[in-house]
């Protein structure tokens, strides 16, 4: 067992090696981050490439979710099934853990009880003021557009089926109906006309995660395409940006991403101040996935933000950049340096998705057909159950700069309709 600081670690893989020993005489600092524990607070397929990106560096990380064997827990040192909505069963893992740095993957947790595990010297990923803020759509739309004067689309919001109602009426149709929580798009829904409002706002209102059970209504963006803009703040160094990701999503939820994404100079460097004002904003060091729409005729809007790696940013992992987006957070996150991010190549991503639903272990055809082209790879995600359009699996196709990306993406998304999960 390895003490330090007031902190015990029992696994032999992050004990001291006898070089780390010499190190620590001249920096004990060193030592302390080499043997800092996480604490991850969701266990998906982002949260699984996050995990190797953190064993890659040495790092001791217990994995959390609700169900047994979620993705992130085949690959981290522990884990622990518990309802991240309840603050009791929370507190329990923190006590029981101890962990130095707590990383939230998903929406769906007790984001209050993160301000109190901040003051008691635990590092939230990237701070308790921005998962408080961007696990609430209403929280961060009134910060982007009321204070930090951004553009976005008009809103309003809705308790009830007579305020959406009204609402609709004032902004107009077509409109978006959300819930102020959720994620990979459920109870999201474009309204075309007030006959669809009920519909919407029983979908919406099923789809809404957590205690708040209230609706954003907005205003329908005529955009030309949508982008990624993932940005890194760090610790001791400048905010940085990768280059931007072209995006396509339906229902809300991604379904392809490819990089470099086509955007004008101009309408860059504006997504890019936003980015840093909004993220600034927030405070604290990691990766956030903020998204734009683009227009040609009006600009960039400020769409949504996620004050982690991204699922566009997938596309990453077919080796588009210097350093993919989950080893960036974890750089970021531990203050260790980022020197740039380089564009090497170009890359598309295209999801496998389930067609059944089914508590069994899913088994998986086709991988082969895929493997056999060239410059692509396939990541299959370890969820042991599917249910109709769950993602599964992500296909990565690359290219040199300068190829043609319709054809990169076409290849991606055909190779993706190959693998059958049954």
């Amino acid at each position: 067992m390895v003490c330090f600081k007031g902190y015990a670690y029992p696994n032999p893989i992050i004990m001291p090696k006898k070089n780390y020993l010499c190190a620590a005489q001249n920096n004990l600092e060193y030592l302390f981050i080499m043997l800092k524990k996480i604490l991850l607070l969701g266990s998906g397929e982002l949260g699984k490439e996050f995990v190797i990106a953190a064993k890659r560096k040495g790092r001791y990380v217990i994995a959390c979710d609700k169900y047994e064997n979620a993705p992130a827990m085949q690959v981290a040192d522990e884990y622990e099934v518990i309802d991240m909505l309840s603050s009791d069963a929370l507190d329990e893992v923190v006590r029981k853990h101890q962990p130095d740095i707590i990383v939230p993957e998903i929406e769906a947790i007790r984001t209050e009880r993160l301000y109190d595990y901040e003051a008691q010297g635990i590092q939230v990923v990237p701070s308790a003021r921005a998962v408080n803020y961007t696990m609430n759509r209403q929280a961060i739309r009134d910060l982007a557009s009321r204070e930090l004067g951004l553009k976005t689309a008009k809103y309003q919001y809705a308790e009830t089926y007579e305020q959406l109602v009204k609402a609709s009426e004032e902004i107009g149709f077509p409109c978006v109906v959300k819930p102020l929580m959720s994620s990979s798009g459920k109870g999201q829904s474009v309204v075309k006309s007030a006959d669809e409002l009920e519909h919407a706002w029983k979908y919406g209102i099923e789809g809404s995660r957590g205690d708040i059970k209230k609706l954003i209504i907005e205003e329908f963006i005529h955009f030309d395409s949508e982008i990624t803009l993932l940005t890194v703040t760090q610790q001791n160094g400048p905010t940085l940006f990768c280059p931007p990701i072209g995006h396509v999503q339906k229902g809300g939820d991604y379904r392809e991403s490819w990089q470099p994404a086509a955007i004008k100079p101009e309408h860059l460097k504006e997504a890019q101040r936003m980015a840093e004002l909004v993220t600034r904003s927030l405070t604290g060091a990691g990766i956030w996935g903020v998204e734009f729409f683009l227009s040609n005729t009006d600009g960039v809007y400020f769409s949504e933000l996620s004050p982690r790696p991204h699922d566009t940013g997938m596309v990453t992992l077919a080796g588009t950049q210097s350093l993919n987006e989950f080893e960036l957070h974890l750089r970021a996150i531990l203050g260790l340096p980022i020197p740039c991010i380089k564009q090497e190549r170009m890359g598309a991503s295209a999801v496998v998705l389930s067609q059944i639903a089914s508590q069994e272990q899913p088994i998986y055809s086709g991988e082969a057909d895929v493997l056999a082209a060239e410059d692509t790879r396939l990541r299959i995600f370890g969820k042991p159950t599917t249910r109709v359009n769950r993602r599964m699996g992500v296909v990565l196709c690359y290219a040199p700069m300068g190829a043609d990306m319709d054809g990169l993406r076409d290849k991606a998304k055909s190779l993706a309709e190959k693998i059958q999960v049954g």
